[in-house]
C-alpha cells in the first residue's frame, strides 16, 4: 500500500527532482508532484510524494523540519482529499 506525503514550505526554486532525491534516501518514490499556479507558473510552495508505507513513515520522521533551499520543510502524511475545497473564489488555480 502507498502513502501520500504532504511536503510544505518549499522554496520557489525547488523542483520535483530535488524532492525525489531527498525522499529516495528512505526508499522507492512512486511519484512527486509540486503544485504550480496556473496563472503565475510559480511553485505554490507545497507538493506531494507517494511512497510505500514503511519508507514513508521513515521519511516523515526524518524530514519534518529538514532544511531544503534555505527553508524548513513541513512533512506529514496527507489527509483525505477534500473535493469541496476551492468551490468558491480561486477554484482550480493549481495544476499538477
Amino acid at each position: 500500500m502507498a502513502t501520500i506525503i504532504y511536503v510544505g514550505n518549499l522554496a520557489p526554486s525547488t523542483t520535483n527532482e530535488d524532492i525525489r532525491a531527498l525522499f529516495e534516501q528512505f526508499g522507492s518514490v512512486e511519484s512527486v508532484n509540486i503544485l504550480i499556479g496556473r496563472c503565475t507558473g510559480a511553485s505554490g510552495g507545497f507538493g506531494f510524494v507517494k511512497m510505500n508505507d514503511t519508507s514513508a513513515q521513515a521519511a516523515i520522521a526524518a524530514l519534518d523540519t529538514a532544511l531544503l533551499g534555505g527553508r524548513n520543510l513541513g512533512v506529514r502524511e496527507a489527509g483525505p482529499r477534500n473535493r469541496n475545497l476551492g468551490a468558491g473564489f480561486g477554484r482550480g488555480i493549481w495544476r499538477y
